[in-house]
């Protein structure tokens, strides 16, 4: 991993990690991805934002989606639904550990098993009440967000804890 002062990328592996061999960032794309917006946060380094959604909500400190013009159409509806689900691309992390140790661990994981940013593709995935939305600025208002302040936002979809939440008991 390099040290690039832009991304802020991991530049350490610690003892049980493994790197992939090459980058998965410059593999040819094929998803044809675009950021529909960005998150505003009021965290600006790695070290103070909040590893999770649970931290992040016991922080008390609300968040915003500036959702991009083009876009601020499909917002129509989403007020009615006390939940979102925002999807995010987390362009700080690294994306080459395919074996992480992490630091709460005893044992090296899988990228897979774990919920690090630091994946082939570090897509985040929020889910966060809804406070307000305004459509003509674009903007969600949340409860909490547990990223980087301008984070880009790939998407943005309804809660639906009917679907959306597992059935814990089968």
């Amino acid at each position: 991993m390099t040290d690039d002062p832009d991304t802020a990328v991991l530049t350490t592996i610690r003892a049980g990690e493994r790197a992939l061999p090459f980058d998965p960032g410059t593999r040819a794309p094929d998803a044809h991805l675009v950021f529909i917006g960005k998150a505003e946060t009021a965290w600006t380094q790695r070290g103070d934002c909040p590893k999770n959604m649970g931290q992040a909500r016991e922080r008390n400190v609300q968040a915003q989606v500036l959702v991009d013009e083009d876009y601020r159409e499909g917002l129509l509806g989403l007020e009615a639904h006390s939940h979102v689900i925002i999807l995010t691309w987390l362009h700080r992390s690294a994306r080459d550990l395919i074996v992480q140790q992490p630091r709460h661990a005893e044992e090296p994981r899988g990228t897979f098993a774990l919920r690090s940013p630091v994946r082939p593709n570090p897509i985040g995935l929020h889910v966060a009440r809804l406070v307000s939305v305004d459509m003509a600025e674009g903007r969600l208002v949340l409860e909490a967000l547990d990223v980087l302040d301008g984070t880009p936002v790939i998407d943005i979809k309804p809660y639906f804890a009917s679907s959306d939440r597992p059935d814990l008991e089968g």
